[in-house]
């Protein structure tokens, strides 16, 4: 009932101030003293509450679907951009990285090798981005109602899912045009898929939260992806790292997730140390991220 509220005030917001005037005057004098939610840091080590994304279901899928229409709605191609994005990048990865470059794939294909990394990455770098944004590209709402903060980067990155599901049914293609059959391994694809969601979502969290105070941060993340996308293994295996930089190579989050991920869907030996990585980091990210949100929580309507 909470998240009905809440999607129903969100969506007449806009028409807050006739509402208020259309009321009787005496009305207005039984507003209560004391506010009915109060905002406020939590004491000690009490994060984010995520049950709440639950109980607002209802607002996230709301939110979700808005980010959705927002995106698309003046585009012409429309979801045909979800596809284009990854299939062109790894057009031109193949031409100059797989056949100029002679670049390793493990005895795959390599556009099929490079695709299925720009899958993950693809929906990885968007979700961070939106999700690190949405704090304060949301201000409007922050301030008018309350419902739990949380709800709004996690509808940034849920949003992000159906881009990446519309993405794999082209991976399935290609899959059954170069001839690579469904194995045991296959059932892996699913876990890793959420491991790297939820990785996202802490990072969105965090971000989200920190790009509220400081608005540096909003400016340096774009540039640290795309330094990111270079240290990980998207264009190319983690075999080419030299052995004496393994170890120090994997602590990267990604390399577990995309590896493995490569591995679930062409039968390939999975990297355990570096999926156990992965998830550890995904844990700590999510924990820590939680703290500094709520931490940070009762300024969002003031510095948003």
């Amino acid at each position: 009932m909470r998240a009905e509220a809440s999607t129903a005030a969100l969506q007449n917001a806009s028409h807050a101030p006739e509402s208020l005037a259309s009321l009787p005057e005496h009305s207005h004098t039984r507003l209560p003293d004391e506010p009915l939610v109060v905002i406020e840091p939590s004491s000690g080590w009490v994060p984010v509450r995520f049950g709440d994304l639950w109980t607002y279901r209802e607002l996230l899928y709301f939110l979700m679907w808005r980010d959705i229409k927002v995106r698309y709605k003046q585009a012409a191609l429309g979801l045909a951009w979800v596809i284009m994005q990854p299939l062109f990048t790894a057009f031109i990865f193949t031409v100059f990285m797989g056949w100029l470059g002679r670049f390793t794939s493990d005895q795959v294909p390599y556009p099929l090798f490079v695709y299925a990394g720009l899958l993950v990455w693809t929906f990885f770098s968007n979700a961070v981005l939106n999700g690190g944004n949405s704090i304060v590209g949301n201000a409007n709402l922050i301030t008018k109602v309350y419902f739990p903060r949380a709800i709004i980067p996690a509808a940034a990155i849920g949003a992000r899912l159906v881009d990446l599901g519309v993405a794999f049914v082209i991976l399935v293609g290609l899959m059954i045009y170069y001839g690579v059959g469904v194995t045991w391994n296959t059932l892996m694809v699913v876990p890793l898929l959420i491991l790297v969601t939820l990785f996202s979502f802490g990072l969105g969290l965090l971000l989200s939260a920190l790009n509220v105070k400081y608005r540096d941060v909003g400016l340096a993340v774009p540039v640290i992806i795309q330094l990111w996308m270079f240290v990980s293994p998207v264009i190319y295996s983690s075999s080419i790292v030299p052995a004496k930089w393994q170890t120090l190579y994997d602590l990267n989050p990604l390399v577990g997730m995309l590896e493995g991920f490569r591995a679930a869907l062409f039968n390939l030996q999975f990297d355990w140390t570096a999926l156990a990585v992965s998830a550890v980091s995904t844990v700590a990210l999510l924990v820590y991220s939680a703290y500094v949100f709520r931490r940070v929580e009762r300024s969002f309507a003031d510095l948003a």
